[in-house]
């Protein structure tokens, strides 16, 4: 069975929800679909990992190591519990991560934070490992296209990469998050079949994944496909556990969180100010940004345990460190509790 973090099933909850007893309501069509399927469905929490780190800074100019560590820490205090810090991959191919090791061993490790990493190989598992993670990320696409132009491999060829991986990093104490790229569609290809997707969990569950993203590589997920892919995954029983990684490229993030949040996903990717892409796919700027996925959860009364004033204040830090404007909504207007003076 394919089940979500958070408690559930995976299956859907009964659209036909239970009102809540003694609230004055609409109580017309439209207002009890509005209510019973959505806000009866909707989770008590919701875990938002921090990605702007390494996702994010992969995709900007290089900034200095300390610019890093400053980012780093500052997302360290603002109660998110979970960051992606850094990437082990070539220098040449990314040269904004070529002092990952650096920057990690300067980072303030902060209680209750749990910091991961990214790696595309055995040589970056091992240096992960070497510095201390036990928390690791790997991706393959969807897309075979994508995949070898990201790393030069067939997705199959990655997929028998991924199971050696698994086996070291396992042996070694880490637990493995695999990332299927392209999940919701192909810059170079277009729309990526649910049912590949799925074989591509299949594969990997068998394997020992202890976690799977679907990721929306370049914003061409809609609450549509959402829908479509989780229902896919869900329908060959496979058991894992699942996050979700939204761009919002096209301007789709928020709306493909609230469908992933309607049918049981709680867990989540997001980028402090918007920050993110991928340097080998065409359009990919912009990762939905936390403190706009925060603002949103928190006024539906669903808790991230992240302190948005304090977040804000990391993306702004992150827009001097880059000396850039991001593009977060949050991030210009303020939350909507700020009023005009």
């Amino acid at each position: 069975m394919f089940w979500f973090p958070g408690g559930t099933t995976g299956r859907p909850a009964s659209p036909v929800g239970r009102p809540h007893e003694g609230r004055r309501r609409d109580d017309t069509p439209a207002a009890r679909c509005h209510s019973e399927v959505t806000m009866s469905q909707m989770p008590a929490a919701v875990s938002i990992r921090e990605v702007g780190p390494r996702d994010g800074l992969q995709n900007e100019e290089p900034i200095p190591t300390d610019a890093k560590v400053r980012l780093i820490d500052a997302l360290s205090a603002t109660g998110v519990r979970r960051i992606e810090a850094v990437s082990f991959v070539h220098p040449k191919a990314i040269p904004q991560m070529a002092d990952a090791d650096e920057v990690w061993r300067r980072v303030a490790r902060a209680d209750g934070v749990r910091y991961s990493a990214l790696v595309p190989n055995t040589r970056g598992a091992q240096r992960a490992l070497a510095a201390g993670f036990t928390e690791i990320e790997v991706v393959v696409s969807a897309s075979d296209t994508h995949n070898r132009r990201n790393v030069n491999r067939s997705t199959e060829e990655s997929l028998d990469d991924i199971a050696e991986l698994i086996d070291l990093l396992h042996g070694a104490g880490a637990t493995v998050e695999v990332i299927v790229a392209t999940s919701f569609g192909c810059p170079y290809e277009g729309d990526v079949d649910p049912a590949r997707v799925a074989g591509i969990v299949d594969r990997v569950v068998r394997d020992g994944a202890d976690r799977v993203a679907f990721g929306d590589t370049t914003g061409m997920g809609t609450p549509r496909r959402v829908r479509e892919l989780l229902t896919a995954v869900r329908d060959r029983d496979a058991r894992v556990p699942v996050l979700l990684h939204f761009h919002n490229t096209r301007g789709t993030a928020l709306a493909n969180l609230l469908t992933a949040l309607e049918l049981g996903v709680t867990e989540f990717d997001a980028s402090v100010g918007g920050l993110g892409g991928c340097p080998y796919a065409p359009g990919a700027s912009g990762n939905l940004a936390t403190e706009e996925a925060v603002h949103m959860l928190h006024d539906m009364g669903i808790d991230t345990g992240i302190d948005l004033a304090a977040l804000i204040e990391a993306a702004e830090l992150a827009e001097q460190l880059l000396g850039k404007k991001l593009p977060s909504g949050v991030l210009r207007a303020g939350p909507r509790t700020r009023l005009a003076g």
